[in-house]
């Protein structure tokens, strides 16, 4: 066969290029999956940090090495080696990016023959990108490769974020005076007057529930305006992505389609990728996108425990707290008198040096009902039958893994998106109860009673019920296994 034979026959070969950082690249390595699964190529565009990260403490080499298809590509993101990519400094990977990617980008699409590999695979057909990254957008526009975006955030996230100038426009933000931090938010009276600028939330979100983002003393703060500008420019793309489901944020996605027709939501890819592995192939492993090392000492102790008695606390990958933070959750962890399982990230405390004596009444109920670990296998530990609830910082993976499972949530929201999901959680699911702007343990101590004892069988019959309507949703003839389908079709019409 001639290689001109060859070539006409090659699949449609898709770039994917997430944020570097922890959420995005998991729910992304898990679409990558997906789209291997149904034969085309992918290529995964990591920063070298991340990908250095994913080969430390992940399996993703050999998880992909079935996909012939596949491979991974990297370029830096002009970030030091030892910048910390963590707590509020995070926006600084997509300022960093803004500023230095698109040459970057540029040099690795032209040296490279848009990735063709020496005719090994066709050049770039597609590339699916991350909703924020439109310094990318340029040489795909140059070089006539169309794109879609992808939002790894909920509708409820990206619809508010694609309002922030109706918002502005209202006068509903800025949020912040101008030497104020986030231990003023929990008394401050105006950020509970309602939201009436994003159109299908009037009735229930409040100024604290905006997305983090909007926590600015100033409207020109350049974040803020990084966010708007990014997300209004998901209209200029052929298609967009959600990982989410009809029946969670149907509302929320016909607000979405107005603007952006052309929309599939194929979520949640964590469960999709699952389902889809099971009928397709006899191929099964624990899938790890980790950026740190996990521990699974804890489900060992998990399963000396009685069922549905331990509540799970982990702020996810970015999250700080300080010393004074630490010890409020802990006190009220104690002295609810259930049992805990916490992950504690090395990188995750403020201030801990020169007074990290942890109080004795804190260690002896720690030894008694307790138990901590850097890093956690989440999915397994969410799906453990000794685990009954969730204390989370609201990112919109964990959002949907126990969504999943049909796990109620405590949500303590850091930045971002995480402060709109937990109003969702809380006032549209019903899942749970949202803990925002506010650390106090005797707050906290009464909020893991309400949901582990109180009104458990009220927020588990709830949780529950979501979670059937996701696995129907992923199920052959669900809303989000025909989108899957439809957006396959879409990524191999694209052949030229």
């Amino acid at each position: 066969m001639s290689h001109q034979g060859t070539a006409a026959e090659l699949p449609p070969h898709i770039l994917i290029f997430p944020l570097p950082m922890q959420g995005h690249v998991n729910s992304m390595l898990k679409l990558a999956e997906l789209l291997c699964l149904h034969n085309l190529h992918v290529t995964m565009l990591l920063s070298e940090f991340t990908h250095r990260r994913l080969l430390l403490h992940a399996n993703a080499d050999s998880r992909f090495a079935c996909y012939p298809g596949f491979r991974f590509v990297t370029m830096p993101d002009g970030l030091p080696e030892d910048h910390p990519r963590a707590g509020e400094r995070t926006m600084e990977i997509l300022m960093s990016l803004k500023e230095t990617g698109g040459p970057e980008f540029r040099r690795l699409m032209e040296s490279t023959d848009r990735l063709s590999d020496a005719g090994g695979r066709r050049p770039v057909t597609c590339v699916i990108i991350d909703g924020v990254l439109s310094f990318s957008l340029p040489v795909l526009e140059e070089m006539g490769i169309p794109y879609i975006y992808i939002r790894t955030v909920g509708a409820c996230s990206f619809w508010a974020n694609f309002c922030i100038q109706e918002i502005i426009d209202a006068g509903e933000v800025p949020l912040k005076g101008k030497d104020e931090d986030k231990l003023t938010y929990w008394k401050k009276k105006e950020m509970d007057i309602m939201v009436t600028s994003v159109p299908g939330m009037e009735g229930f979100l409040r100024r604290r529930d905006l997305p983090g983002f909007c926590r600015v003393s100033d409207v020109n703060d350049s974040g803020f305006q990084t966010i708007k500008t990014e997300t209004r420019k998901s209209t200029k793309a052929i298609a967009l992505i959600l990982n989410t489901f009809e029946d969670l944020e149907g509302p929320i996605l016909d607000q979405i389609r107005k603007h952006i027709p052309n929309l599939y939501s194929i979520g949640p890819l964590h469960t999709h990728l699952k389902a889809r592995l099971a009928v397709k192939t006899s191929y099964s492993s624990r899938a790890s996108g980790s950026f740190w090392e996990e521990d699974h000492s804890c489900v060992t102790w998990l399963d000396s425990q009685p069922a549905k008695s331990v509540i799970y606390v982990s702020f996810g990958s970015v999250t700080l707290l300080t010393r004074n933070e630490l010890l409020e959750f802990w006190y009220g962890l104690v002295n609810s008198g259930q049992r805990f399982l916490w992950v504690m990230r090395p990188d995750s405390i403020i201030g801990k040096d020169g007074e990290s004596r942890i109080p004795v009444e804190l260690e002896e109920g720690t030894k008694e009902r307790g138990y901590l670990v850097e890093w956690a296998p989440q999915e397994e530990v969410l799906s453990h039958p000794a685990v009954c609830a969730f204390l989370t910082h609201s990112g919109w993976n964990s959002t949907l893994e126990s969504v999943m499972v049909g796990m109620p949530m405590i949500c303590w929201p850091y930045f971002a998106d995480q402060m709109i999901n937990s109003r969702f959680v809380s006032e549209v699911w019903k899942l749970g109860l949202d803990m925002k702007d506010s650390c106090d343990r005797m707050i906290i101590e009464k909020m893991v009673r309400d949901i582990m004892v109180v009104r458990r069988d009220e927020f588990l019959q709830m949780a529950n019920h979501m979670a059937n309507l996701g696995k129907k949703a992923i199920r052959e003839g669900g809303s989000s296994y025909c989108n899957l389908d439809r957006l396959i079709e879409f990524l191999r019409a694209m052949i030229p």
